[in-house]
């Protein structure tokens, strides 16, 4: 049985506090100099809370952001070019529980000779109950994993990430960032006995999965980084912890629940603009120029949980999502890596 690190919600919430007293090793490498000029970025799940304000950092320094989102369009789009103060900014709608919108938005991408310099992967859905989804998968599982798998290989696959294999590589690589979690470290080896079906949760398992799901993420990006990065870097591929945010995540929690984490987060926990530095810091610096794989928790390097370097386990999951997302997918297109 897949098993989270943990099964309470206000535990993990408290637990990530102690982190905010860490001291950030890196905190001082983001400076104002490092701008963006005239490069192109995708952040998913940009309409709020992190992904909101990685897009106005990412706009005030000189990038051209596409904000991808199922909700807010035009408004959140309005307000990024607002805030940044930079008109570069534009929305496209991508709702990631659903394959047909996946496949439109990278088919509209692709369309338009989009080529991404910064990819930053960072919605996410956390869930107080199972939810199905039209293609039979489990929502948080299709939006917090499986669908980073299918829109990161559809974008390689295209060029629209700009990579060898496709035969469009720039002159600097591109990178794709996971937002992930430090929560995924102690999660259990990926079940696959459970992987892909629709199995019914409540709270507490809902828990449990989402630091599992990032487990499962952090090592497919691991072995995407493997497969394409063989010899030499050609596309940085990393995932960083921005630590803990005061975000909306919890939205769909029940009531109560919902208000006792709200005011935690209010009170103890960062602010996204704050939470954002880290991430922009990965995404931007010349620090991580011809380097792949690495994971940061906030400012501070670390290792992530040691299952997700077993290369065994790289090979098995890459395959069985692979042929997942055949078996659901009458358009999947697998990547020849």
């Amino acid at each position: 049985m897949a098993e989270g690190r943990f099964d309470n919600p206000v535990v993990a919430a408290l637990n990530g506090f102690f982190d905010l007293f860490r001291k950030q090793k890196l905190q001082n490498r983001l400076t104002g100099n490092d701008m963006i000029d005239g490069r192109t970025c995708l952040v998913t799940g940009a309409n709020s809370g992190l992904g909101f304000a990685i897009a106005v950092e990412l706009a005030r320094r000189g990038g051209h952001v596409i904000m991808a989102c199922r909700r807010q369009i035009p408004e959140a789009g309005e307000k990024v070019k607002k805030v940044s103060g930079s008109g570069n900014v534009e929305m496209r709608y991508l709702d990631l529980s659903e394959l047909e919108s996946i496949h439109s938005f990278c088919e509209g991408l692709k369309k338009d000779r989009v080529q991404l310099d910064i990819t930053i992967l960072n919605a996410g859905v956390a869930l107080p109950k199972a939810r199905e989804t039209s293609s039979g998968q489990e929502e948080m599982f299709m939006v917090n994993y499986l669908s980073n798998v299918i829109v990161s290989s559809l974008l390689l696959k295209a060029g629209v990430i700009p990579n060898k294999i496709s035969g469009n590589r720039k002159e600097h690589e591109a990178r794709i960032l996971f937002i992930s979690s430090d929560s995924h470290q102690g999660s259990s080896y990926v079940d696959y006995d459970e992987f892909g079906k629709f199995i019914p949760y409540g709270v507490s398992k809902g828990m449990e999965y989402y630091s599992y799901f990032k487990l499962v993420a952090n090592t497919f990006f691991t072995e995407l980084s493997r497969r394409l990065n063989a010899g030499e870097v050609d596309v940085g591929i990393h995932v960083i912890c921005p630590g803990p945010v005061n975000t909306n995540i919890v939205k769909e929690a029940p009531w109560l629940l919902r208000n006792i984490l709200k005011g935690i987060f209010s009170i103890i926990f960062r602010s996204p603009a704050k939470a954002a530095e880290p991430v922009v810091y990965l995404a931007v610096s010349d620090d991580f120029v011809g380097r792949s794989n690495e994971y940061l928790h906030m400012f501070n390097p670390r290792k992530m949980d040691p299952k997700v370097y077993e290369v065994e386990e790289g090979i098995r999951l890459w395959e069985k999502s692979m042929e997942l997302w055949k078996s659901i997918d009458k358009k999947a297109i697998i990547p020849e890596i």
